[in-house]
């Protein structure tokens, strides 16, 4: 997951008992066309390393997916529990990533700035010849997908983030990031009443007021899938599963919303949206690596994941969610 730290010595048992501060990704390079900060975009040469967990790193996913960059950017799933090394790659034979050949992905943050003592996060670009982290950089790596790597997009791909309507995108994820998706974390990690209590009014506030938004409009920015739906879906894909109860989010469930529940159903059941979800890797990270706010570990064996396939009847809005392109294989 994206910092705060996660591979802090007795990280997760500090959850909920400190202050929560999300900081800045510590490596920041760009993979873009001209190379211009060493790192040009080349097919073969990048590995996306995510955990399908976590909803920074699922932007990732539901972005390489939409644009067809699956052969010329390679992918790693880590492990949905962590130990005290943070992402591990457990799932995979032999416990280590088979091509960058590495057990945990802190050992690519070493091979970049040996000594690193911070944060482990996710989504990372690691470069495979060095081996070396080029970038955990989550609000920039999706946007350079869809403006850096046009070249190695499939035919068909979405625009993403079209130039005319960025400030319009930027504006719209900006409150979102604020107080949906971060907001969540900030309830859930709260220390405190009041710190708690402010986080949570900011969600459902902003809730209310995207809600309002889509009331009559298919997607939050045009008429066409843009970055902003795809930011909001990860977090509304988790809210029912984990952010209601474990994060105490609970002024309503995401199924009691009916424009965003109609609104999340569209999305999941777009092609490159619900195909990269496992609610299964959720719902162990959060349940049993959250130990400060869940000591137990004990995983809830709900909700009931049957409604996401139900009509949504969102078409009826119009819109044309790959605008002149078309949905990925």
């Amino acid at each position: 997951m994206s910092p705060p730290t996660d591979s802090e010595p007795d990280g997760n048992a500090a959850y909920g008992h400190k202050p929560f501060k999300r900081s800045r990704s510590h490596f920041a390079d760009r993979i873009t066309a001209d190379g211009r900060d060493g790192w040009p975009v080349e097919a073969g040469r990048y590995r996306l390393v995510v955990s399908r967990a976590c909803p920074w790193a699922s932007r990732s996913l539901v972005s390489r997916r939409l644009l067809g960059l699956e052969d010329a950017l390679s992918l790693a799933v880590a492990d949905p529990i962590q130990d005290d090394r943070s992402w591990r790659f457990t799932l995979d034979e032999g416990g280590r990533d088979p091509v960058l050949g590495i057990a945990y992905l802190s050992e690519a943050y070493e091979a970049r700035e040996p000594g690193y003592l911070g944060g482990v996060s996710v989504p990372a670009i690691v470069d495979v010849p060095s081996g070396k982290l080029v970038t955990n950089d989550f609000q920039q790596i999706t946007l350079d997908f869809a403006t850096e790597w046009t070249a190695l997009h499939r035919p068909g791909a979405p625009d993403l983030y079209p130039e005319r309507l960025r400030d319009e995108i930027d504006e719209v994820m900006d409150g979102i990031y604020r107080d949906v998706n971060n907001g969540v974390y900030r309830a859930g990690f709260a220390s405190g009443q009041e710190e708690y209590e402010a986080a949570y009014h900011d969600v459902f506030r902003r809730l209310d007021l995207v809600s309002e938004r889509l009331k009559d409009q298919r997607y939050l920015v045009g008429d066409t899938l843009t970055e902003a739906d795809i930011r909001l879906f990860t977090t509304l894909v988790r809210f029912d599963a984990v952010y209601h109860g474990h994060f105490k989010c609970n002024r309503s469930k995401l199924t009691e919303i009916p424009v965003l529940w109609a609104y999340a159903r569209d999305l999941f059941q777009t092609p490159g949206f619900g195909d990269t979800v496992d609610f299964d890797h959720i719902k162990q990270h959060y349940y049993r690596v959250h130990t400060g706010i869940n000591p137990t570990g004990i995983v809830p064996l709900g909700p009931d994941l049957s409604g996401w396939r139900t009509p949504h009847h969102r078409e009826q809005r119009g819109g044309r969610p790959f605008g002149d392109g078309s949905p990925p294989e």
